[in-house]
């Protein structure tokens, strides 16, 4: 059998209504492993650690509940005919663009109460939100339920265990890795943002080149991807990343040119 064979069980352990999955395992190990990094961080950044607590479960009930929207306006047909499969997330399907939406806005809603400028708390956040998704993909290699088309290369997975919610039609083929591909990619941005944070003086700058670095790495291998197309032959995921991208240039050149300028007007 061609590519690396993967025959993991979803499920850990099945016991009545009790369910005891992987999916769920990493996500929250991932979920530990970006606030452990958050906090040691927030202590380079001088925001204390008491004020990322506080946050964290701002953040797991909106992004947990973005990831899940994203997910099933993306899988609409599915979820129409089982609603009630909308509740089901240890059963996995959760989008990183809908995690980061609304985290994003729960973190921006916080920072706002807390009168905390929303800059210094996105840029703290970003080294442990990578380590995170790098964590979480792990997830999404056991399930199967976020690869790639089926593909010749020896690096296919190929999931031939019933239970792996592959694609119809793709189980015992080998297929593109894409979680792998968007670990190494998150990698190479964790890199980037290690170098930069301690030279990048303006807050929010750190924050918006994550966002535009993860954008052109989810637009380009999402071409792997066989989700449903918006138009223009781009799925979901590539659409919004082409608006992240966007959102994020202009936000970049605000605060390097525009900004700076106008404290000088100011002074």
């Amino acid at each position: 059998m061609n590519g690396i064979v993967i025959n993991i069980d979803p499920t850990i352990l099945n016991f009545g209504h009790f369910m005891l999955n992987w999916y769920g395992i990493i996500v929250m190990l991932a979920i530990i492993a970006a606030v452990l990094v958050s906090i040691r961080e927030s202590r380079r950044k001088g925001i204390s650690t008491d004020t990322i607590y506080s946050l964290v479960p701002w953040m797991l009930i909106g992004g947990i509940v973005g990831a899940r929207f994203f997910h099933v306006i993306d899988r609409w047909e599915l979820y129409a005919a089982s609603p009630l499969q909308m509740f089901a997330l240890w059963q996995g399907g959760l989008a990183i663009w809908g995690a980061l939406a609304g985290g994003g806005l729960a973190a921006f809603i916080f920072a706002r109460l807390k009168q905390i400028p929303f800059g210094s708390i996105a840029d703290t956040l970003v080294p442990g939100l990578l380590v995170g998704q790098i964590i979480g993909r792990f997830a999404c290699i056991i399930d199967g339920d976020a690869v790639g088309g089926a593909t010749t290369l020896p690096w296919g997975f190929t999931y031939i265990n019933p239970a792996a919610m592959v694609p119809p039609g793709l189980l015992g083929v080998p297929v593109h890795p894409y979680p792998v591909y968007d670990q190494l990619w998150n990698l190479v941005g964790l890199a980037i943002a290690l170098k930069l944070r301690r030279h990048l003086k303006t807050d929010g700058l750190l924050f918006f080149i994550y966002l535009s670095i993860y954008a052109v790495g989810r637009f380009v291998f999402t071409f792997v991807r066989q989700e449903k197309i918006w138009f223009w032959g781009l799925q979901e995921a590539q659409v919004i990343a082409i608006a992240i991208f966007a959102i994020s240039l202009v936000a970049i050149v605000y605060l390097t040119r525009v900004r700076p300028v106008e404290a000088e007007v100011k002074n």
